[in-house]
């Protein structure tokens, strides 16, 4: 963590703690345009940042601090570095932490001044409260977290003169941000549910809108990584989803709990006085004690005694002296028996209290328990069933590759009464296989624990018995056996995986060299493993090379901590692995290495010996060869599932696999580039140029490979390693193709991760030449590339429009809002706020400088483009308005509401024209014909229907030139023809078709529909007669002109809102997502 320190001489000094952080200050505050950074801290003193007004507020958070006795401060704009992605993510998951750890937070009020408040006293108080309300600091995001966490929050003035504390200011902060009083207290925020944090958060902005999500991780005490780019609402989903989980971890924790085992011991040492330091030193120096701690394969101690010995006192002590000394890389969990406490006398109460406290120390071993959990809830813990399911449980945990090293601890084994036999045979079962576990029990000197612990020596003894008869070339030799049997009993040392190790050498052996092979092999593991590379070197031919070619490949997924199997076994592969000194073993079509000690050997040993040119060269081979493998095997639709729609669930694998060979490149390729340090052999920089291998394969295979990634269940793998290739190629000025084309591959993944995951083949391809494609289901060669996804809106898409000249999109949403897109970059410019309700309609002035928004607030509201201003609220329809339109000189709008009325309005200064009732029901579209004399209007036929009863059967909106709403029954409707300067009704045409759009044609001679074109005479509607003009537009299931269906819609296409600019047509969904496509003939 870095905090500042002001000098003497007004500067800053930026110092970074790495251990103890000292007491701070951190200031809250909103970013204006000109804030000092970390690269201005960087740079020294002296320097011209003392002019800009963020330079302010860093001064009087140093002078404060100071003040208040505190040495160091913490300022968010120039404590952080955000150039270091890495870094930014780490600090927004600390932010919060960072806050609540402060001694105090100085929120500096950039927008409430004392001086503005001079000069009338009487109203002093209600001055600055005004503007204390109307602070823009309580609309960001970030700042609720700031407002939250600490526990002394104090408000100032621009000038820095104090305003009061959260605890003078609860009422107002209250009213202002809808907080409870009780959280401003300081209430554990878990208290409330994550609806309530939500909707404390609902009005908030950020800048990123990403950010929106981000500054709610503390809050909801979550972790995850910052992906930016990848949209606000993919960002919720993340963060919902990590709420959920983390529901789902505690739900599961307080199904486990029976006992919190850190209480019984604090009870237990008060009730007997206290722990005295002295009379447990001992233990600490005794030769077992010390044996069972350093020595690996010593893994059970058993501490017995008398009662009243002070066995229980014994391992307090035990466990303190541990607590202290053990690293950050190992556990600890204990428990203690009670034979008069039902809730700890038992087997399974044992094993629940060690894994509880296994998790808080280590949380992600939950997982082990919910996958069982999940389907049987507290009963996996309480049924009859209980004891098989959490020894299964315990087993998992146990050998989990990612557990740390572990101390578990019992006290009193004799008084757990209930299936004691049970818990010991567990106990000497998981000595004798867990290589990084030690126990440690107690009992009284009873001869049933007494017997059955001292089996483990035994069963070492019995698996010796078992092996020593099925070696061929002494099974019928009485005597030999005997030898064998004496000296493997007297080197092992009742280690399980030494004698493993020797009978897997004695296999080869003829007979006479069986004893001489027994005494050659060393009683040590690590010994014997220095024997096993010894003997790899001694190979004949290229099989020393290839040997250790192999164990550096498994030795990299050790030191990177990647999986430790390796697929595609075949005959060669396992004649490989026979000659790899039996460091690795072959389970179910897969290599492993054979224990956790043979591949700490390999790490800490044999780096010379396998690593001969360093690491780089073994991360470029594998790196080099994932590309090679992979360019050679992915195809089009690989598994041959030949369907677009087909779910991942129904996908079988089959045999042979036609991954099997390339599924580990293909989730880990990019690791191995970016562990490769390009910068460290010229000769192979080539591979990273625009038009290099890497460059190759992104544009050739990059779509099979997402397929592939999908068939292997990796997608979010994939995501992560585009997110590490784009930060690899980052600020690279000689590859701007390269970085441009793998951050396009990025936001490609990101976007339809989704989508891939649940269909592989969701992304189909035409040739490989080509450049990135999404083709959905059914579309086929009609669509070309999806040029964006947009996401921002927290509720289902309702309208959208493109601007005259196609650079602006407008969206609307059930959230209330209005979202103004660059339909080129696909970056939000503004998000109109102010609507109370579902906003229905939004359309453009034709000269692309206004915008109207119709609600269901029964307000239509005209934006200032340029400013997002909103420059006049239209109210006088009695229901919801659901279309509006604007004439061809923008000096006119037009709404349309289900009050049954169509209203003219000036556009210029907001005032109500004309007022036009319609006879025959509520008004659903509404068009200008191009000079704007004209008015159609689309009305339901029959009386005003209840919402109820046709509510399903609403097409979907074409924000196209003013159309909106469109309802179409079984019995079609009536168009309408209105004079617009006098208000007078032309024409009534009667439709006996459903209708789905209207708009004038570009001579105005007519009104074009789905169903074909209404003649200037409108006594008819004539499909035959059509426009040359070629327009796209929705039409029900299709993409159609006025001549032709283009492609059908499947229908998660067919949504409630659409727009369409020349060949591009943009799609609202009801997710909140806007998909934006290139449609050609």
């Amino acid at each position: 963590m870095r905090l500042l320190k002001l000098l003497p001489n007004g500067d800053f000094q930026l110092i970074e703690f790495l251990g103890e952080v000292p007491r701070y200050a951190i200031l809250s505050h909103t970013w204006e345009s000109e804030e000092v950074t970390f690269e201005d801290m960087k740079q020294g003193s002296g320097l011209p940042y003392r002019d800009r007004a963020g330079y302010v507020k860093l001064k009087f958070c140093g002078e404060q601090a100071a003040k208040d006795g505190l040495q160091h401060f913490w300022v968010d704009s120039c404590c952080i570095k955000k150039s270091s992605d890495a870094e930014l993510s780490e600090s927004l998951n600390s932010m919060f932490r960072w806050y609540r750890r402060a001694e105090s937070c100085y929120v500096y009020l950039s927008d409430v001044s004392i001086r503005k408040r001079k000069g009338r006293n009487e109203n002093y108080r209600d001055k600055w409260e005004q503007a204390f309300r109307q602070s823009r600091w309580f609309t960001r995001g970030w700042t609720l977290q700031e407002l939250l966490a600490p526990l002394s929050v104090e408000f100032f003035f621009k000038e820095g003169n104090r305003i009061g504390d959260k605890q003078s200011l609860e009422q107002q902060i209250h009213e202002i941000t809808r907080v409870p009083i009780s959280a401003l207290r300081g209430s554990a925020l878990s208290h409330f549910s994550a609806e309530q944090k939500f909707d404390w958060a609902k009005n908030r902005q950020t800048t990123r809108e990403e950010d929106w999500a981000y500054s709610l991780l503390g809050i909801f005490e979550i972790a995850m990584p910052v992906t930016y780019e990848e949209g606000r609402a993919n960002a919720v989903r993340r963060l919902r989803k990590e709420i959920d989980d983390a529901w789902k971890d505690k739900e599961c924790l307080r199904h486990l709990y029976t006992t919190d085992p850190r209480k019984d011991k604090i009870r237990i040492e008060e009730t007997n006085g206290g722990l005295i330091v002295d009379p447990y030193r001992w233990i600490m120096q005794h030769c077992d004690f010390k044996q069972w701690r350093n020595d690996q394969q010593s893994r059970l101690l058993w501490i017995k005694g008398d009662p009243g010995k002070g066995k229980t006192m014994l391992l307090c002590g035990i466990i303190n002296e541990l607590e202290r000394s053990k690293a950050d890389t190992q556990l600890l969990s204990f428990f203690y028996c009670q034979a008069t406490d039902s809730r700890i006398n038992n087997a399974t109460a044992v094993l629940r209290g060690l894994l509880y406290l296994l998790i808080q120390q280590q949380p992600s071993l939950i997982l082990h328990i919910q996958k069982q959990h999940h389907h049987a809830g507290k009963a996996l813990f309480e049924d009859a069933n209980a004891w098989v399911a959490l020894s299964d449980i315990f087993t998992n945990f146990l050998q989990d590759p990612n557990l740390k090293s572990t101390y578990l601890i019992i006290d009193a084994l004799d008084e757990c009464t209930v299936d004691l036999p049970k818990l010991l045979d567990f106990i000497i079962q998981r000595s004798s296989t867990s290589q990084h576990v030690k126990w440690l029990v107690s009992s009284r000197n009873e001869d049933n624990i007494e017997r059955r612990l001292k089996q483990v020596l035994r069963a070492v003894d019995a698996y010796i018995d078992h092996r020593i008869p099925k070696l061929i070339e002494i099974q019928f030799n009485k005597e030999l056996q005997d030898s064998v049997k004496e000296k493997i009993q007297h080197k092992a040392n009742g280690t399980f995986l030494w004698v493993a190790l020797v009978m897997k050498e004695l296999e080869e052996a003829m007979s006479w060299e069986i004893l001489q092979v027994l005494d050659e092999v060393p009683m040590q593991l690590k010994d014997v493993y220095r024997r096993m590379i010894k003997q790899i070197k001694g190979l004949q031919r290229q099989y020393p090379e290839l040997c250790l070619r192999v164990l550096s490949i498994i030795e990299l997924y050790i030191l990177f901590d990647l999986p430790i199997q390796v697929h595609n076994v075949n005959s060669v592969t396992t004649s490989i692995v026979k000659k790899c000194g039996s460091f690795l073993t072959i389970r179910d079509d897969s290599v492993y290495i054979i224990h956790q000690s043979a591949k700490e050997f390999l790490r800490d040993e044999t780096s010379h010996d396998i690593f001969p040119h360093g690491l780089g060269d073994v991360h470029y081979s594998i790196f080099s060869k994932s590309l090679q493998i992979l360019s050679r095997t992915l195809r089009r639709d690989i598994y041959g599932l030949h369907t677009p729609g087909y779910a991942i669930e129904r996908v079988e694998q089959p045999d042979p696999d036609p991954l099997m060979a390339s599924r580990y490149s293909c989730i880990y390729w990019v690791d191995h580039l970016c562990e490769w340090q390009p910068h460290s052999r010229a000769d192979y920089i080539f591979d990273l140029q625009d038009g290099g291998v890497v460059d190759m394969f992104v544009r050739k295979k990059y779509l099979y490979w997402l397929e592939a990634l999908s068939l292997c269940r990796s997608m979010p793998e994939g995501v992560f390693a585009m997110a590490k290739l784009e930060a690899l190629f980052q600020g690279k000025a000689e590859v701007p193709a390269l970085f441009e084309l793998v951050q396009d591959a990025r936001r490609f993944i990101i976007y339809h991760k989704q989508v891939i995951e649940i269909s592989p083949l969701q992304c189909l391809f035409e040739k490989e030449e080509s450049k990135l494609k999404t083709i959905k289901p059914v579309i086929g060669g009609y669509w070309s590339a999806c040029l964006q996804t947009l996401e921002g809106h927290s509720c289902p898409v309702t309208a959208v429009a493109f601007s005259p000249d196609g650079k602006l999109l407008a969206s609307a949403s059930d959230d209330s809002t209005v979202r103004l897109w660059d339909a080129g970059s696909g970056t939000v410019l503004r998000v109109l706020e102010g609507h109370s309700s579902s906003i229905r309609s939004v359309v453009f002035s034709l000269n692309g400088k206004l915008l109207a928004s119709a609600s269901d607030d029964k307000a239509i509201r005209l934006w200032d483009i340029s400013s997002g201003v909103a420059l006049h609220i239209l109210e006088g329809h009695l229901r919801s308005v659901r279309a509006v339109a604007f004439s061809r000189d923008g000096t006119l709008l037009t709404s349309a509401s289900l009050d049954g009325t169509v209203r003219l309005w000036d556009a210029g200064s907001g005032a109500a024209l004309l007022t036009l009732a319609c006879e025959h029901g509520f008004v659903t579209a509404i068009i200008f014909s191009p000079n704007g004399k004209l008015l159609a209007s689309l009305v339901v036929d029959g009386v005003v229907i209840p919402l109820k009863s046709w509510e399903d059967d609403w097409i979907l909106e074409l924000a196209v030139n003013g159309v909106g709403w469109i309802h179409s029954t079984r019995d079609g409707g009536i168009v309408e023809l209105w004079d617009t300067s006098s208000g007078a009704m032309l024409q009534k045409i009667p439709v006996f078709d459903n209708i789905q759009s209207l708009s004038f044609s570009g001579d105005g001679t007519a009104v074009r529909t789905d169903r074909g074109l209404i003649l200037a005479d409108f006594s008819s509607v004539v499909s035959s007669q059509r426009s040359h003009h070629r327009r796209l537009f929705l039409k029900e299931e299709w993409v159609a002109t006025e001549t032709e269906n283009i492609p059908w819609l499947p229908p998660e296409y067919r949504t409630g809102a659409a727009a369409v600019y020349g060949t591009t047509v943009a799609i609202g969904s009801e997710s909140g997502r806007l998909l934006i496509f290139e449609c050609c003939s």
